[in-house]
């Protein structure tokens, strides 16, 4: 007898997993990090990326992984729902994340990663002409993530300010 554990694919940090119904896409330590949900709701098939950094190219490029990055993860997301068979007219989007964890005294825009991510992600999905039909975004908490390919709803836990879903 499956649980409803056995739904659940776990999408790690600097991380990709895709799920059709009735899967459960989940991410959790979403502080800095975006998790970027894209999906087909006629197919009911979804990508999750747990994104860390905006962009690779400072990055050392042996070894990337290129799930870590918003220019790198999120071509694979969209290009690996199209092989799957999801129409690109259909594709939607809900992001999640993008905190300030802490607090600097610096103007340094490199320490503000959380803003990055979340510009980085605005503009691959503005570019992709995939529609934002849902997001929580900046603000200073801690964020857990679950994406139901069933409901389409996406379930967000955020640390201290209870649960949502968008």
């Amino acid at each position: 007898m499956k649980t409803l554990v056995d739904h659940i694919v776990k999408v790690g940090i600097a991380d990709l997993k895709f799920a059709d119904e009735p899967m459960n896409l989940r991410t959790s330590g979403l502080g800095s990090c975006v998790g970027v949900v894209i999906y087909d709701p006629r197919l009911k098939m979804a990508g999750m990326a747990h994104v860390m950094l905006p962009d690779s190219t400072t990055a050392k490029k042996d070894n990337l992984n290129p799930y870590k990055y918003a220019d790198t993860s999120l071509p694979i997301l969209v290009n690996t729902l199209l092989d799957k068979g999801a129409k690109r007219h259909n594709l939607k989007a809900k992001i999640a994340g993008g905190a300030q964890m802490f607090s600097f005294s610096s103007t340094n825009d490199m320490l503000r990663v959380g803003e990055r991510n979340v510009i980085a992600v605005k503009q691959f999905l503005e570019t992709e002409r995939i529609p934002i039909v849902a997001q929580d975004v900046r603000g200073s908490s801690g964020r857990t993530i679950e994406f139901s390919t069933e409901t389409l709803l996406l379930n967000i836990r955020t640390v201290n300010q209870g649960t949502q879903d968008l």
